[in-house]
């Protein structure tokens, strides 16, 4: 479904006048080869961020901000990884609460521990808990403009929403393109869900670890302002 996107339109202004005002960021986009990289650094500059594509182990040791995109399998992308000496080194920078980190759609699901659709491999084990896939009543992939629940909103939680959602409406539509979603152990960490067959977790965050299902490059202005919320965590 194609949301009324004129509303989160009228993001992109402000987001890139305000953000382009402060200095330069230390954000390293990883490239193990799988993922829309190119066009999520070209986002993060039309923020202001200073962005380094990157596959070497040294770049992600000094960065200040990590960006793990993703499109593709679960276990080709744990194998691309390892294959860059990249596996072991960005999950004791993740583990580091001074570095933040966000996973976009596969690299939100490799935060966690395994995934039903490449058994038998092991994901980075941040997060407790796994991938799953959608019901056979859906059509899979589940690809195309959906909208999200901000759980600390629902709740009326004040001071609990995750600061990749302030300033972001609830229901507000994102675009999606996965197969699988993740299933977390510790619900506290569900920042926002979105149903799709059933609800599933489309953010979470704990401490300086930051996930979204959907792909906020491709959302518009509205996907502008999550990326613009990261950077300025």
């Amino acid at each position: 479904m194609m949301p009324n996107v004129e509303n989160q339109r009228s993001y992109s202004s402000a987001c890139r006048s305000d953000t382009k005002k402060d200095t330069s960021f230390g954000i390293v986009v990883i490239d193990y080869g799988m993922g829309n990289l190119r066009s999520v650094a070209k986002a993060l500059e039309s923020l202001g961020a200073s962005v380094v594509l990157s596959s070497h182990s040294k770049d992600i040791e000094k960065a200040e901000k990590l960006v793990l995109p993703g499109v593709g399998a679960f276990g080709d992308a744990v194998k691309e990884l390892k294959k860059r000496n990249l596996f072991n080194c960005l999950k004791e920078r993740i583990k580091d609460k001074e570095v933040n980190f966000l996973g976009i759609c596969l690299g939100l699901q490799l935060l966690f521990e395994k995934s039903d659709e490449s058994k038998g491999i092991k994901g980075l084990g941040i997060l407790k808990g796994t991938s799953r896939p959608f019901p056979n009543s859906v059509k899979v992939p589940h690809i195309g403009w959906n909208n999200i629940k901000v759980k600390g909103k629902r709740l009326k939680v004040k001071g609990n929403i995750c600061p990749l959602l302030r300033g972001i409406p609830d229901d507000s539509f994102f675009y999606f393109c996965h197969s699988y979603f993740v299933v977390p152990q510790d619900k506290t960490i569900i920042a926002a869900t979105t149903n799709y067959g059933r609800d599933f977790a489309s953010v979470i965050w704990k401490d300086n670890i930051f996930g979204v299902q959907f792909h906020p490059e491709k959302s518009q202005a509205i996907g502008l302002k999550i990326l613009e919320n990261f950077l300025r965590f």
